[in-house]
């Protein structure tokens, strides 16, 4: 459930060669009224974002991959120029 306050993370979703790749993209925060404001860090090639509520903060010597919170982007890889 979107909340006031609720951080979210803002993906782009590319089809790759061995799957899909996930690069994030920014963050999004929900507001009071419901309203959310969209912070990017990059613009996505096809126009198409995806946002979902944000996993927890993890220790960084203790994550696997670079998204280690993020559920189902463990085995993802991330993007890059091919």
């Amino acid at each position: 459930m979107l909340t006031a306050g609720k951080r979210l993370a803002v993906f782009s979703i590319r089809e790759g060669k061995g799957g899909s790749i996930w690069v994030r993209a920014g963050s999004a925060f929900v507001n009071k009224d419901g309203s959310l404001n969209v912070l990017l860090d990059v613009l996505p090639l096809d126009g198409k974002l995806h946002v979902r509520e944000a996993a927890e903060k993890r220790d960084t010597a203790a994550a696997s991959s670079r998204y280690a919170g993020e559920p189902g982007l463990d085995a993802m890889p991330v993007g890059g120029h091919s």
